[in-house]
């Protein structure tokens, strides 16, 4: 009967915890909540989520924009547990399509964290820059990294 309970158990956590591996909306926040950013992101969505490390990850950010961008570049600052931990810049046509049209856009970025990157919350901060150094969008957001180790493949 213990056996029937702890089956029971799992077969309800497993169907629970499932639909929290796939891409999930997250809340995103403007890091200057009186600025009206050129660009307004409208949803983030993440996959796998948690993220895996040793894994890839994607992050496809959908925002609009009311004017044309021909370029620019993205920066990223990552914090864990409120402790700044990375820095990375990225060319903004290698993440979207430019010239960036009037109207809607998403931005995506895969990435494979470490194996050896340490499980938990973590806090994302992206600015967005156009070519002529001009701050379109800042935002801010937090993601978690899962405590399991991936297998190791054979």
């Amino acid at each position: 009967m213990a056996q029937l309970k702890l089956i029971a158990a799992l077969l309800v956590s497993f169907c629970v915890l499932l639909p929290l591996t796939h891409a999930v909306s997250k809340d995103v926040s403007y890091c200057d909540k009186s600025a009206d950013y050129a660009v307004k992101v409208t949803g983030l969505d993440i996959n796998p989520y948690p993220i895996a490390r040793g894994k890839p990850a994607s992050f496809n950010i959908a925002a609009t924009t009311g004017e044309s961008i021909t370029g620019g570049k993205l920066v990223i600052d990552v914090s864990y547990f409120g402790w700044h931990i990375h820095s990375e810049n990225h060319d903004l046509c290698s993440e979207t399509s430019c010239p960036v049209s009037i109207g809607d856009f998403v931005v995506a970025h895969s990435q494979e964290l470490p194996g050896y990157t340490p499980p938990g919350s973590y806090s994302l901060k992206m600015k967005m820059y156009d070519g002529k150094k001009q701050e379109l969008t800042c935002i801010a957001f937090d993601f978690d990294i899962g405590f399991v180790a991936p297998v190791a493949d054979s």
